[in-house]
């Protein structure tokens, strides 16, 4: 309770910031650049958010399209003689891949540097490929 306090008050201040901007007695440019420089500063306090919205699109995007065209049982472990070494259910290799993700989204928020997390779960997009491939196109 304490912190939504905290950050209703934080987002006055911005508010108060952006309105005294916007009525301040200056010339145009100055206002244009003040505001600029308000929406810059949110952008990055958000950045977090707007890194993380096609990371989250694709994965779930790429998860609808496996559930439907991944055979029933799908083999992982694919040995040099063409066999698959294990067997999983379609729904396990669809949410696998789609809980990494969002453990990885989930490290990006709790970071302090978003970038690196960021990376690792795009990497992460690249599972649902690899099983699609390995499954439908098998040595």
């Amino acid at each position: 309770m304490v912190k939504g306090k905290k950050i209703s008050a934080r987002w006055q201040a911005e508010r108060k910031m952006l309105d005294e901007a916007v009525n301040a007695p200056e010339t145009g440019y100055e206002k244009f650049k003040k505001i600029v420089g308000y929406v810059v500063m949110l952008l990055y306090r958000l950045r977090k958010v707007f890194l993380a919205i096609p990371v989250v699109y694709l994965a779930l995007k790429l998860a609808v399209y496996n559930l439907n065209h991944l055979p029933e049982q799908v083999g992982v472990n694919l040995q040099s003689s063409g066999a698959f070494a294990n067997m999983i259910s379609r729904q396990v290799a669809v949410m696998t891949p789609l809980g990494v993700t969002a453990a990885c989204l989930v490290l990006m928020f709790a970071s302090r540097k978003a970038l690196y997390p960021w990376a690792v779960s795009l990497f992460t997009l690249l599972l649902p490929i690899l099983l699609l491939i390995s499954n439908l196109y098998p040595a």
